[in-house]
Parts: structure tokens; sequence; C-alpha cells
């Protein structure tokens, strides 16, 4: 009978990689797509303004897994042959778009408007004043939201493997349907899920508290 050793935890580490690269994709292009959002919620223009805010409330008001399975099976529909990876990246930048277009939308409209109004008092024009005066201290504001939600995003992956993606969990259930030890095995993946997340989060809470003296 197989019990738990090197080959079983290298196999762990594999879907850890997945894990950290659907992660780091989701969040990078998330936030690419979120900072358009967000920039078109606050744009004061009411068509931009009603679709943004529509798809945030698709995105948002409905469950991940559902997200995943209508972007998986939705390709398929199209003719368009598709692998899991691609599927789940597209679903989780979706997701984290929204997600991190309603936080920067909310952190931009927290800057005070006296200094966006003292810019175009000098005539600055909206990229510079965007640029310049409003993103670097909405940024700031939205440092342990943001945080927040990229250990939210690494948890969430878990739910990649109904489409076949083989990322941490995933890996984890292989391995306990094959040496029949689940609770060794998901503790061990639980300890792993705990020392990337952990980390995140202290950054988070001390980004949140070093925001807070700033602003005393």
């Amino acid at each position: 009978m197989l019990t738990f050793g090197p080959d079983q935890f290298y196999f762990l580490l594999q879907g850890l990689k997945w894990t950290l690269l659907l992660s780091a994709i989701s969040f990078v292009g998330g936030g690419v797509i979120g900072l358009l959002v967000a920039l078109a919620r606050t744009s004061g223009i009411g068509a931009l303004q009603g679709i943004t805010r529509g798809y945030i409330a698709v995105f948002q008001g409905t469950p991940l897994l559902m997200q995943l399975f209508v972007i998986f099976y939705g390709v398929a529909l199209l003719d368009v042959s598709t692998d899991p990876w691609m599927a789940v990246a597209l679903a989780f930048t979706a997701h984290a778009s929204a997600f991190l277009g309603d936080i920067w939308r909310g952190s931009i409209e927290a800057v005070p408007r006296g200094q966006t109004q003292a810019a175009r008092a000098l005539g600055l024009g909206y990229i510079a004043r965007m640029r310049d005066i409003v993103l670097p201290q909405a940024l700031k504001i939205s440092l342990p939201a943001t945080i927040g939600f990229l250990v939210q995003l690494i948890k969430g992956t878990s739910l990649a493997a109904i489409v076949g993606f083989v990322e941490l969990a995933r890996a984890g259930q292989i391995i306990s349907n094959l040496i029949f030890q689940p609770l060794l095995v998901f503790g061990i993946v639980g300890l792993i899920y705990f020392a990337v997340c952990w980390p995140l989060s202290l950054l988070g809470d001390r980004a949140e508290r070093m925001l807070a003296a700033g602003s005393r």
C-alpha cells in the first residue's frame, strides 16, 4: 500500500506551482482590466458607468463556480477548442477584474476632491491628474483590500478542479484517493495554503496600520 512520501509531496508542489501561476495571471490580468473598469466607473460618462456597473454586478452577484462552468462550456458551444488552463485563466481574470475594479473605484472616490479641483485649476489634463495625483493616493488607500482580495483569489483557485484543472487542492485529492489518508494529505495541503496566504495577510494588516497611522 502506498504511503505519503517525497514523490507525493513533489506532486503537491507541482499543484502549488499551478495554483500560484493561475493566481498571478488572474491578479495581473484582472488588475489591468480592473483599472480600466475603475476609471470608467469614475469617468462621469453615463454609458461607461452603466456598462461597468452591470459588469461588476454580474461577477459579484454570481458564484465563481458558476462563472467557471459558463466560461468553460460556453466557449465550447462556440466551437472554439479550449483546455481547462485557458478556461480557468479567463474565468479567474474576469472575476478578479470585477472585484479589483470595484475596490479601486472606491479608492479613487476616497481621494479628497479638493486635490482634483486644485489640479484642474493648475490646468492639468485628465491623464496627468489621474497619473500624478489621484492614482498614487488611491493605490495606498486600496492596498489592504487589494492584498486581502489576492489572498481570497489564491484560496479560490481550488474551485478550478471542477473543470479538470490540477492545482494544489486537486493534487491533494488525487493523492488522497491513491493512498487513502485524507486527513494527512489535506492537512499538508492546508499547511501549504497557510504558508502562502498567512504572510500576505500579515502584509495586508501592516499596510492597513501604516495607512491608519499616516492619516492621523
